[in-house]
């Protein structure tokens, strides 16, 4: 009977101890511009930064204006020796407020999607 509670309890202990990073989601860490921001002068690309590496091609970025336009170039990408980031091209932005959604899907399939503003005054 303790051999079974011990196995019970080591099991229990290695759930304990793997179980966050097992479950976790590539959550937005931080974003340039940062999320909120009024900016004086348009950007030219938008990059998020996230807790987990993500998995490329399911991973994305829309970049609209206020009547719902996409204003991103579509050239999402992850780049090279950064695999928790995400980027995409802007174009020409006039002054005015924009959306930014992600969805992305973690390397451990984990997906998460979330969105926010900036302005550019």
């Amino acid at each position: 009977m303790r051999k079974i509670i011990a196995a019970v309890l080591a099991a229990e202990m290695a759930l304990i101890v793997a179980g966050p990073a097992a479950r976790a989601h590539a959550f937005l860490d931080h974003a340039n511009p940062p999320v909120g921001s009024a900016l004086q002068a348009a950007p030219a690309a938008i990059t998020l930064w996230f807790t987990q590496d993500l998995e490329p091609a399911f991973s994305k970025v829309t970049v609209t204006n206020q009547a719902g336009q996409r204003v991103d170039l579509g050239n999402v990408q992850v780049p090279q020796g950064a695999p928790a980031q995400l980027q995409v091209g802007l174009r020409p932005l006039p002054p005015g407020t924009y959306r930014v959604s992600w969805r992305v899907v973690s390397v451990d399939t984990h997906p998460s999607e979330g969105s926010f503003q900036f302005s550019i005054g």
